[in-house]
């Protein structure tokens, strides 16, 4: 990708930049109370330090309070006999010191044990194994709280609306500076609180708001500053680094190289684009970085030694150092990244010794003998490793599917978690039936990590898992990766599966691509084909080739068309006609997937023409009626499909993956949309029995082959392409290839790793 392009791309609307925050907010640890941080250190010094004197400090005070009764000695006789015990346990003890240590004859419980424990170290013996056990507390320490088990995943909710005083007074400044009212909201929401006084300080801040344009920006600035502003202003500079920079994690960059976000505000009319990046640095709205170049193999040297030089002279440190490419990132992608790379190199370097607390070797060769083919080498490889990456396509899952299987047969505390609702049923009906406890071992990401799914958290707040295999990994940006791997406890196993030819991640990110190609682990290549003819025209699309394959019952249907006119009318009459009469799949089980929103036969369009024909009604709420098939978006990058139930009062009430959702009315716009028809993003992780891909003309220039592999491969039985653009559709498959993403994982695994052998 050119300078000008990677830092201006921008992603399309289904595609939103962040992907996990809610979730980690809702899934934290156990808090810390009271008891929990003092008492087990109170109760193990009270019990180390009051076994030498309590006894006889007590016996002591005994003597005293019975001397001088009738017969007895006298009060004076007492004291002296006291005084003269007293001496002699004083030179007692004066000859225990001078005498050899005979220490910890008296202690008893913990302390007792540590002190066992030391010796038998010393000694070269096994220590006493109730020596590391945490001693117990007073008040029994409280584990984390067991989240609540629910059918499905619940759909997260929407963000917390700001206070109406708040947004009022945002509304009074948006309205002094010519932008609509409609924004006080959302800009109350990005900026916080005080949000009135930042836009007044620095109107370009109005660019936090979503949605909002640089032109849109500097009219803004210009009508509250007057002539106090202008193109140079580094206030300006500043807020265009950052928009840049999150322009460019809505294409799926992490970070930007210097040159290309220079040369972009550049563009933008920034007389000197260094200066407004220097200018960020120091407010701290941007980092740095100077990453390794990846084409420099590891261990390899940069540059030639100083002896072997054509001319004999001694390079100086610059020329010797290695090479380095400098970006530039925001901070919340920066520390994902990084404190993703740190967990996977922990997983790599912390799978349990074979030290019988688990099962050995032979229990995990004797279930791969029982497996066949890729299954058993995957099941091999997560016996000997901490991480492990599997490839393959829809076929292939069962592979993972028969390690969980394995695993569980071997006593491991065992999760799968897949991208979506559609693809946590796939995965359970592959896998089989439920543990003891009845929890499903099939979950979706989204799920575990909120804890509305999955095995819970410990006292440490991680996941209590043995084993954690995630299908659909090219999904995973980095956020949701690095919260997956820090939450999985030292010792665990993490198994990343899926499909490489699909689309990379909404968010941020190539994790698995990054993953993959940074050889940090085994690689288990499927050997399972996808079946049928979708199946083998997927496979081909894989490699680089469009091929015709034999579909004697129409498996796979070619409709070319003219125009975007032709191609909805085509459209409508395969989903609500061809499809349910010629192939018997009913058109609710019928996707539409197009390229993009936009455009003369993109969703909007099509979405409009199939409710006309579908269910068509006046749409009261906001353009839906009950039964329209719709996408909802409560927070970006997490897209759930359902249909309408009913609108009320409330809001309009939903039913998505299974699970009932409430919409407020003043919310439906921005997140509920008409879901006939989807784009390839929307439509990753999930299957449909038929799917309609639509490619219109004005699409080729957005076509790629992962895009047309995604998009093809999610048909089961059937698969119609509408089909508009020519030769550009088998070109894009032989030709164009992923678009490229800037990202730092793969730099940032290379040191960690061990060097190879």
């Amino acid at each position: 990708m050119s300078t000008e392009s990677a830092a201006a791309e921008v992603a399309e609307p289904d595609a939103p930049k962040a992907a996990a925050e809610p979730e980690a907010e809702a899934a934290p640890e156990a808090e810390a109370t009271p008891e929990d941080t003092a008492a087990p250190g109170e109760d193990a010094g009270a019990d180390a330090s009051g076994t030498d004197e309590g006894p006889e400090a007590a016996a002591g005070a005994e003597g005293t309070a019975e001397g001088g009764a009738g017969g007895e000695p006298s009060e004076a006789e007492a004291e002296l006999a006291a005084q003269r015990e007293l001496r002699q346990r004083i030179e007692e003890r004066k000859a225990a010191r001078t005498a050899p240590v005979d220490a910890g004859t008296k202690l008893q419980g913990t302390a007792a044990d540590l002190l066992a424990a030391v010796r038998a170290v010393e000694s070269g013996e096994k220590p006493v194994a109730s020596a590391f056990r945490e001693p117990e507390p007073v008040a029994p320490r409280r584990p984390a709280p067991e989240p609540v088990r629910r059918q499905g995943p619940e759909a997260p909710a929407a963000p917390a609306e700001p206070a109406r005083e708040a947004v009022a007074a945002v509304a009074t400044v948006l309205g002094e500076g010519g932008a609509p009212a409609a924004l006080a909201a959302r800009a109350a929401a990005a900026l916080g609180e005080g949000a009135d006084g930042q836009l007044r300080d620095d109107p370009w801040q109005l660019l936090r708001v979503p949605g909002v344009r640089p032109e849109q920006a500097d009219g803004f600035a210009r009508a509250l500053l007057g002539d106090a502003c202008g193109p140079g202003d580094e206030r300006r500079g500043r807020a265009l680094t950052v928009w840049l920079l999150e322009q460019a994690a809505l294409a799926g960059h992490t970070a930007l190289e210097a040159a290309a976000l220079t040369a972009a505000l550049g563009q933008r009319a920034v007389p000197d684009p260094d200066e407004a990046v220097q200018s960020a640095l120091a407010e701290g709205d941007v980092l740095v970085f100077q990453d390794a170049l990846d084409d420099t193999p590891r261990g390899a040297p940069t540059a030639a030694p100083a002896d072997v030089r054509a001319d004999g002279d001694a390079e100086s440190d610059e020329e010797a150092a290695p090479p380095v490419r400098v970006l530039f990132g925001l901070e919340r992608y920066a520390l994902a990244e990084e404190s993703l790379a740190d967990g996977l190199a922990r997983v790599i370097n912390s799978l349990p010794k074979d030290d019988g607390s688990g099962p050995g070797a032979e229990a995990w060769e004797s279930a791969a003998s029982a497996a066949s083919g890729s299954a058993a080498e995957l099941i091999r490889a997560v016996a000997a490793h901490g991480l492990v990456l599997h490839t393959g396509g829809e076929a292939a899952r069962a592979e993972p599917a028969a390690l969980v299987a394995a695993a569980r047969s071997l006593g491991l505390r065992v999760c799968a978690a897949a991208h979506t609702a559609d693809g946590q049923r796939r995965l359970a009906e592959t896998a089989g039936a439920e543990d003891e406890a009845g929890d499903a071992t099939a979950v979706t990401v989204a799920g575990l990590l909120s804890g509305q799914q999955g095995p819970g958290r410990d006292a440490d707040g991680a996941l209590a898992l043995d084993l954690l295999v995630v299908l659909d990994a090219p999904q995973l940006d980095v956020e949701a990766a690095a919260m997956l791997v820090e939450s999985l406890p030292d010792g665990a196993r993490l198994v990343l599966s899926g499909d490489p030819g699909v689309l990379w991640s909404a968010g941020p990110g190539r994790v698995f691509a990054d993953v993959l190609a940074a050889r940090a682990c085994p690689q288990v290549v499927s050997r399972t084909p996808d079946p049928g003819p979708v199946g083998e025209l997927v496979s081909g699309i894989g490699v680089g080739e469009l091929t015709e394959v034999a579909a004697p019952h129409k498996e796979v249907v070619i409709v070319p068309v003219h125009d975007a006119a032709d191609a909805i009318r085509r459209t409508v009459q395969l989903v609500a006609d061809s499809v349910p009469r010629a192939i018997g799949v009913p058109s609710e089980h019928t996707q539409v997937i197009t390229p993009g929103h936009g455009g003369a036969a993109g969703t909007r369009a099509l979405n409009a023409a199939l409710k006309e024909r579908l269910n068509p009604g006046p749409g009261r709420f906001g353009g839906f009626d009950p039964g329209d098939r719709v996408a909802h978006a409560p927070v970006p990058g997490r897209t759930a499909l359902g249909r309408v139930v009913r609108a009320d009062a409330e809001g309009l009430h939903l039913e998505c993956d299974g699970v009932p959702v409430v919409v407020a009315k003043e919310r439906v716009e921005q997140s509920v949309r008409h879901a006939w028809a989807v784009t390839a993003h929307q439509a990753a992780g999930r299957r449909w029995p038929a799917a309609v891909v639509v490619l219109p003309g004005d699409a080729a220039a957005a076509l790629t082959r992962p895009w047309v592999y995604a998009a093809f491969s999610r048909a089961e039985r059937h698969l119609s392409v509408v089909q508009g653009v020519a030769q550009a559709l088998p070109q894009a498959v032989a030709e164009r290839l992923a678009k490229e993403r800037t990202t730092r994982l793969r730099a940032l695994l290379r040191p960690q790793l061990p060097e190879p052998a």
